[in-house]
């Protein structure tokens, strides 16, 4: 750990200590929190041909978006996708893999672009890319050009690991968050199916000094029909990879109606109540099963509602 991540660490425990019990924030009541993070969701949807005209024809303007990129296709349909999003209403979100951007010439080119279209977020990511197309080699260089170029965004995401990145090692994916965190205004995890992991892996996370909100990352409602056809649409290399990488979920999504985090809402619910975490919300990875993720979500917040006002 940095040193200033150990001392913000001993000012944070310094505080806990000295704090009384009756001085301790009280706990929020579960379905209240949860009913907040639900309607405070996020989608996460990949540029493919269809995903504009699903996502205008089935998701509220209210919910927030972000387009992922993948290194077969480049940042151009990411790009692209999010400036016709935002044009339709959306507030939209573009991942920038650090690894597909070539320059700072380019950066400059990409944050222009987005600023015109009215975009105010971006979430910085290394990408998979075997090779670095030019100077970035990971999101922490990117983040720092972002700084040094000057940007406009209000919201600049990263992403976290509560169960390790399969090429990195646990303990440097950790200091790379670190080095990241000043840079950014939130963190978004990678799925992750075990809730005590990612409330343990969020407790450390502050207690190495890292004070960021923390959402958590869900899958949306995704039918297996639809996984494999977004699958093959990444190209094999592409998917391939994205296989390896997802071997915990992939045989949920292979259920025979589908997959719904119905069980992974609930067991979330205390720790989103818990005021002594940074843990908010939920990103959904809808894999652009959009349609049917939102009629998921307006489910639970339906059946929310009644118990909250019963």
């Amino acid at each position: 750990m940095s040193t200033e991540g150990r001392d913000v660490a001993t000012a944070r425990d310094g505080r806990a200590s000295a704090r009384s019990p009756d001085d301790r924030p009280a706990p929020r009541r579960p379905r209240e929190v949860l009913r907040g993070a639900l309607r405070g969701a996020s989608y996460e949807v990949l540029p493919l041909r269809t995903a504009e005209e699903a996502v205008v024809g089935h998701v509220p303007r209210d919910v927030p978006l972000t387009i992922t990129t993948t290194e077969a296709k480049g940042l151009t349909p990411t790009i692209g996708l999010a400036e016709r999003l935002s044009g339709h209403g959306f507030d939209a979100t573009p991942h920038l893999a650090a690894r597909l951007v070539r320059d700072e010439s380019h950066l400059t080119d990409i944050v222009a672009r987005l600023r015109a279209a009215g975009v105010n977020g971006v979430f910085v990511i290394g990408g998979d890319a075997a090779e670095p197309a030019g100077t970035f080699p990971d999101a922490f260089s990117l983040l720092e050009k972002l700084e040094t170029i000057g940007h406009h965004f209000r919201h600049v995401g990263i992403g976290g690991y509560p169960e390790g990145h399969g090429h990195i090692s646990a303990e440097l994916i950790e200091r790379a968050l670190e080095r990241k965190a000043p840079h950014a205004t939130h963190i978004i995890t990678q799925l992750c199916f075990h809730p005590s992991t990612t409330t343990a892996w969020a407790r450390q996370v502050q207690l190495r000094g890292v004070d960021l909100p923390i959402r958590i990352g869900l899958p949306g409602a995704v039918t297996r029909q639809k996984l494999v056809r977004i699958s093959a649409g990444l190209g094999l290399g592409q998917s391939a990879r994205f296989l390896a990488k997802q071997q915990s979920m992939f045989w949920r999504f292979f259920l025979p109606h589908g997959y719904r985090p119905d069980r992974l809402v609930e067991r979330l619910a205390p720790a989103l109540a818990s005021p002594e975490n940074k843990l908010q919300g939920f990103p959904l990875f809808t894999f652009n099963e959009v349609a049917r993720t939102e009629a998921w979500r307006q489910e639970w917040l339906a059946r929310l509602s009644y118990a909250v006002t019963d």
